[in-house]
């Protein structure tokens, strides 16, 4: 199998699964909803920017393929985890925390 930016990012997705709290998993909060959002737009203007302007660039072999602005669809999936991944190290540095005190 070959390693495209997909297999990548779909390993990086699900290493979430391992960090995930404990406890009962409840719907996500309103705030994460809009700070998804917030960074799927803004993944939407600036990264077919940085792309045109040569900062970055990818292998095309490598891409499924399917753009949005100029942008490959998985560079969508740093802002999806993202979202999902703050929230969990603050939970994480949180719990921490709670232990010291």
């Amino acid at each position: 199998m070959m390693f495209t930016y997909l297999v990548m990012n779909l390993i990086f997705m699900l290493s979430l699964v391992f960090f995930l709290p404990k406890e009962k998993l409840t719907k996500p909060p309103k705030a994460f909803w809009i700070n998804l959002v917030v960074l799927l737009v803004l993944t939407a203007i600036f990264d077919p920017i940085i792309i045109g302007i040569g900062m970055v660039g990818y292998n095309e072999s490598l891409i499924l393929g399917l753009k949005i602005f100029g942008a490959p669809i998985e560079d969508f999936f740093y802002a999806v985890y993202a979202a999902c991944a703050v929230p969990l190290v603050w939970h994480m540095l949180g719990k921490k925390k709670e232990r010291d005190v």
